[in-house]
């Protein structure tokens, strides 16, 4: 029998749901902890560290800080700086070809989620050998992998608690997720100031993405006492912090508070998962080129709205001071617009391009999505279609 903290609005208490919490990786929070990391390598067992980036951090000087803080480790460093956005099998393998080359025994990723998807897809290959296409799914990898580390350059997708590589086929375009324990990164470096060299445009995207994380895994289907415990706190990090960070962009506190709220909303995906939002936005990425953050952005006040049936009690619960369930789900997407209002971000899909005549195709791939399975109202093609419909 399952003991009954509060009502989850859908006749299921998952709040106590079975649960296997294992922490896997160290937190290092703190102005300037970037200089820390040629300490942190070392304490980890690392000598020769590939450390995986993309061109764009270089002129923030992010890569070259952290080179440095290597050589004063005495640590031997090589970089890769060939990670794109939505990272690719093609992206991995090069930066495996320089992994092997080096013949490395440590990963340092420095920028957003890509840099981190890569790095944990080099890992994979490097150790286990094969393709990325080997490892879809959870726990494929049988040899153990290289110690790693991250330092998230974004406020965004909480990579850095996650033990998955989001790593998309170059032919289909598709986004294949391969998860394992032992791609988790053992520490992150959580440094605000290399967070301030965000564009506004970049800094509100990738709030958007971790404020979704926030409210999806709150209410899907496998969460539980520890996912809902990250969810909740990061929803009020993002939520009080976000139009400070888009008015001031110098404000560390805020920054600050922004990280750890995407840090702990990533880890609230990796203890349950999320839902029809991002199954309908991974579509809109992978072949119309829409950020995978505006996409997000556009859909999610959509997908609460059709969530509310069986979700408004989550809902008001996170709204606090005693929201009404009754209105919940519009009050939620309509602070969410207002946020996209805010950072002067496009609220409609038709605004960005997108025709309603590519609508049922977009439908017909995002039930694939293996998030879709894990809404908290159970969708089918004709559901994730009137979302698209919605959007737009």
């Amino acid at each position: 029998m399952t003991d009954r903290i509060h009502g989850s609005g859908n006749g299921h208490d998952l709040e106590l749901a079975p649960f296997d919490f294992t922490p896997k990786t160290r937190v290092i929070y703190g102005q300037g902890t970037l200089a820390q990391l040629g300490r942190r390598v070392r304490e980890l067992g690392g000598s020769r560290v590939l450390v995986v980036t993309d061109p764009g951090l270089e002129a923030a000087g992010h890569p070259t800080r952290a080179l440095a803080s290597l050589a004063e480790a005495n640590l031997q460093a090589f970089v890769f700086d060939g990670v794109e956005e939505n990272p690719t099998t093609e992206h991995v393998e090069r930066g495996l070809a320089v992994a092997s080359e080096h013949r490395i025994d440590f990963l340092v990723a420095i920028g957003g989620g890509s840099a981190m998807d890569c790095a944990k897809g080099i890992n994979f290959l490097f150790t286990n050998g094969g393709r990325m296409q080997d490892y879809v799914g959870i726990g494929k990898a049988f040899k153990t992998m290289l110690p790693s580390l991250s330092v998230p350059t974004t406020a965004g997708t909480g990579s850095e608690a996650q033990s998955f590589a989001l790593v998309a086929d170059p032919r289909t375009h598709a986004k294949m997720a391969c998860g394992d324990p032992k791609a988790a990164f053992r520490a992150a470096i959580l440094d605000p100031e290399v967070t301030v060299s965000q564009p506004p445009r970049v800094t509100a995207l990738t709030a958007i993405d971790a404020i979704s994380h926030s409210i999806e895994s709150f209410v899907c289907t496998r969460r539980n006492a520890v996912s809902r415990m990250y969810a909740a706190a990061a929803w009020r990090l993002l939520n009080r912090n976000i139009e400070t960070v888009l008015r001031n962009p110098a404000d560390l506190g805020a920054r600050g508070a922004m990280q750890i709220g995407a840090h702990f909303a990533g880890a609230a995906i990796e203890n349950s998962m999320l839902g029809a939002c991002h199954a309908c936005a991974n579509p809109l990425t992978a072949h119309y080129g829409l950020t995978h953050g505006l996409a997000i952005g556009i859909l999610l006040p959509h997908t609460i709205r059709f969530n509310a049936p069986v979700a408004a009690e989550d809902y008001a619960l996170l709204l606090g001071n005693g929201a009404a369930e009754a209105i919940a789900g519009d009050s939620l997407a309509e602070r969410v617009q207002a946020l996209l209002g805010a950072a002067g971000l496009p609220t409609t899909l038709s605004a960005c391009g997108i025709p309603r005549n590519i609508l049922p195709d977009l439908a017909d791939e995002a039930i694939t999505q293996w998030t879709a399975g894990f809404n908290p109202r159970p969708v089918n093609r004709a559901d994730l279609l009137r979302i698209y419909e919605m959007a737009t």
